[in-house]
């Protein structure tokens, strides 16, 4: 990748105008022999390809495979090893979020557990997103504070939603309590850096507090706490390449690591970033 500070001095303003479309997910693996691509009717982008340069490219590294933060922030022009950026914070800034020095984010799934505090279902079979909002405002109505931290919470899609911590002396990263599979209690929140001990605790608590208020809440009586950090410095589209960028995506994250890179997000395709409180 081309360094920061030298990509500010080649880059030049002017009229041309890119449109990317990022088609997540549509590659597939073969059935009866042809992929999905390859079964299906395609005459707008045969004929793209045909008056394009087409090739392969690894967002990440040969033989690495790119999560969807890294693997849209190499599309978008940077370095993805150079900048490490918590799921929380994409999820946060995605449904609307400011996140400041103070704030730390997380991304969180409604989870089943039973009577012995075991997962047996870490998206709470992805529960309807009208559940998700009540239950969510249950959640605000009980938990407001921890110690000296405030504690935001705002619904997502289905299973998923956001906490945001704000309070001093808050750092990151920290680890998950998702454990990644059904039968095994959720883990502990860990800090990762020696900075991150009190945001650890904090969010330790908070897990302890949901379980309680979720009790009797079946299917969604537990919460799994993911992609846990503080906002990263990131210069924006503008500073390094001299775009005016904007973005339409649908879902959450993407929006949220548009909005990241300095994007005005035009349209979410979802009403639940206006649920901010």
């Amino acid at each position: 990748m081309i360094p920061n500070h030298v990509m500010k001095e080649l880059s030049t303003k002017n009229d041309a105008k890119i449109v990317l479309l990022v088609m997540d997910g549509v590659g597939g693996l073969p059935i009866d022999g042809k992929t999905e691509l390859e079964t299906a009717n395609t005459p707008n982008l045969d004929n793209l390809a045909a008056q394009s340069s087409c090739g392969l490219t690894n967002p990440i590294s040969p033989g690495i495979t790119p999560g969807s933060g890294p693997a849209h922030l190499s599309l978008f022009g940077y370095d993805p090893l150079g900048y490490e950026i918590g799921r929380g914070v994409l999820e946060a800034l995605g449904l609307g979020i400011d996140l400041g020095d103070n704030d730390l984010a997380a991304r969180a799934n409604f989870a089943s557990m039973d009577a012995q505090g075991r997962i047996t279902d870490r998206r709470a079979g992805r529960i309807p997103t009208e559940m998700n909002l009540e239950i969510c405002q249950l959640l605000r109505q009980n938990i407001t504070k921890i110690e000296d931290v405030e504690v935001k919470i705002q619904s997502g899609m289905e299973h998923r939603f956001v906490v945001v911590f704000t309070g001093e002396g808050l750092s990151g990263p920290l680890s998950e309590s998702d454990p990644q599979q059904v039968g095994l209690e959720p883990l502990e929140i860990k800090p990762l850096v020696e900075g991150a001990k009190k945001a650890a605790r904090i969010v330790n608590q908070f897990v302890q507090q949901v379980k309680s208020v979720l009790q009797d809440k079946q299917p969604a009586n537990m919460c799994l706490m993911r992609g846990l950090a503080k906002s990263p410095n990131i210069p924006s589209m503008h500073e390094l390449f001299k775009l005016t960028p904007a973005a339409i995506a649908t879902y959450p994250m993407y929006n949220g690591l548009a909005k990241l890179v300095g994007m005005e997000i035009l349209s979410t395709g979802s009403e639940l970033s206006d649920q901010v409180e």
